[in-house]
């Protein structure tokens, strides 16, 4: 999928070495709700079941590229998908700091917002977002999420604990 100047495409065996780095990037365990890393065996394994649906799976990760310097720079993810209910939740990461606050996040997930809306039909796609994360609640509101909701006290962290803000967009054209 083009969408600008990023895409979003598929996962290929080659991304092994950038999964693996950004899924054992400690600073992003809190986000991601990991508490220990991936084996390359395992990355590999997941890789290599990818090109199964998300029908099967109940989620879809997508790589996000710079169309004109070919370059990937982070992942977008559809999670908890139900197709009964119409629904699934979204995460982004920008792995590559230098790419961060440029436009590419809210072009991605614009685009995968068009995708869930129009290709998986779906009726609604929420995030979740802990309290501290200004950039991302800024993000999602910015692309009309609305908070509905707040996990108190949810997430555990040095010295005590975080809440976590439930986001969603409901499909416009329904």
């Amino acid at each position: 999928m083009k969408c600008d100047k990023i895409s979003l495409r598929a996962l290929e065996p080659e991304d092994l070495e950038l999964l693996y780095k950004w899924e054992n990037n400690v600073s992003y365990w809190l986000i991601s709700n990991t508490f220990s890393p991936f084996s390359k065996y395992t990355l590999k394994r997941y890789l290599e079941n990818s090109h199964k649906n998300i029908y099967e799976t109940g989620q879809l990760r997508l790589m996000i590229d710079l169309v004109k310097e070919k370059k990937t720079i982070g992942t977008i993810d559809i999670f908890d998908f139900d197709p009964f209910h119409k629904r699934a939740g979204l995460g982004i990461l920008i792995a590559d700091e230098d790419e961060r606050r440029k436009g590419y996040a809210s072009m991605a997930l614009k685009c995968l917002i068009n995708y869930c809306f129009d290709t998986l039909q779906l009726h609604q796609i929420f995030c979740n977002i802990l309290e501290n994360n200004q950039e991302s609640i800024d993000l999602f509101t910015r692309l009309g999420f609305k908070q509905t909701g707040i996990k108190k006290e949810w997430i555990k962290i040095s010295g005590g604990y975080l809440d976590e803000y439930m986001f969603q967009m409901i499909n416009p054209l329904v």
